[in-house]
């Protein structure tokens, strides 16, 4: 997704001259299109998240439209404070962009694993959230989300090969992408992890078990309607994400289910946790150690049913 984004916003700032972008010094061999494109509306901070961030409030101040890039940890957690005392308080219109969700970084260790972003972002009212499936969607929600009113985060995977069948890129502000409907099982993903629902989710109906795919690309504002309407008669709702069991979408999905009485089952699929073993293994590798392999998903599914 990195590329899509990179070339996306360049088309976007040739049509609007408030735009510029940010980095901490990340994203080469990325970034050059835009760089090269708008020499003048680029920014290398260098190794300075919490400046970058100082720096994009005072551009938007001024008027302008300012992303900040780097790894998700670094974009999020580093300069959280600096997010919450600028854009969010002051309701300015900062794009912060997050590369890498879950363990995409995989091999250069918990440092580099973004599994807690979401769950920080989400305490900031009025801060919305994006987290794309593939390079498709994540066009669409630069593109949806390019002229909201206040600050945005967006959760950009790194690969441009993974891609969802059947989604096309659609993204809604607000809403769930429903790729499936069924009344058995509900399967609920977001983010870089997704092309491994949509496997389980093939998997699961050859099987003959009757259920939902439902996409949520925008995490904030959360797709409160859209879960309520495909949730309500549902026996299991099955949250998958590259991101902690706490504080994400699974968390989104109780806090709907609890305040509005649904009778579902809801199973939580995500990470307990930054892994044992340091700094060792690869993104697919690690992602089945925490059961979000498409296989694995499935399994989950059948012995959820086998109990009810």
């Amino acid at each position: 997704m990195r590329s899509t984004f990179v070339r996306t916003l360049t088309q976007i700032a040739s049509h609007d001259e408030r735009v510029v972008l940010l980095t901490g010094d990340l994203g080469f061999s990325v970034i050059e299109p835009f760089a090269d494109a708008f020499p003048d509306r680029f920014y290398n901070v260098g190794v300075a998240e919490q400046n970058m961030v100082g720096l994009a409030t005072g551009l938007a101040d001024g008027g302008l439209v300012p992303y900040t890039y780097s790894i998700a940890t670094f974009a999020t957690l580093r300069p959280f404070e600096f997010i919450r005392n600028g854009p969010v308080l002051q309701h300015l219109p900062v794009r912060i962009v997050g590369v890498g969700g879950g363990f995409e970084y995989g091999h250069a260790g918990p440092t580099h694993h973004a599994i807690e972003d979401i769950a920080v972002m989400r305490t900031q009212d009025g801060l919305a959230i994006a987290s794309p499936t593939d390079y498709e969607q994540a066009a669409s929600a630069l593109l949806a989300l390019h002229d909201y009113p206040g600050p945005v985060y967006f959760r950009l995977g790194k690969d441009e090969r993974r891609v969802v069948p059947g989604l096309r890129g659609a993204f809604h502000v607000g809403k769930l992408e429903v790729l499936r409907s069924g009344g058995q099982v509900a399967l609920v993903t977001t983010g870089s992890i997704s092309p491994e629902v949509a496997a389980a989710s093939e998997q699961l109906a050859g099987q003959g078990i009757d259920v939902s795919f439902l996409v949520a690309g925008c995490l904030s504002p959360a797709p409160v309607e859209d879960l309520l309407e495909h949730l309500r008669g549902t026996r299991v709702a099955v949250v998958v994400e590259n991101h902690s069991r706490n504080g994400g979408l699974g968390s989104i999905v109780c806090e709907v289910v609890a305040e509005h009485s649904l009778a579902v089952r809801v199973v939580r699929c995500g990470i307990d946790g930054h892994q044992p073993h340091g700094s060792g293994g690869g993104e697919q590798y690690l992602n089945d150690w925490h059961n979000l392999s498409a296989s694995k998903i499935c399994e989950t599914v059948r012995q959820q049913l086998a109990v009810l």
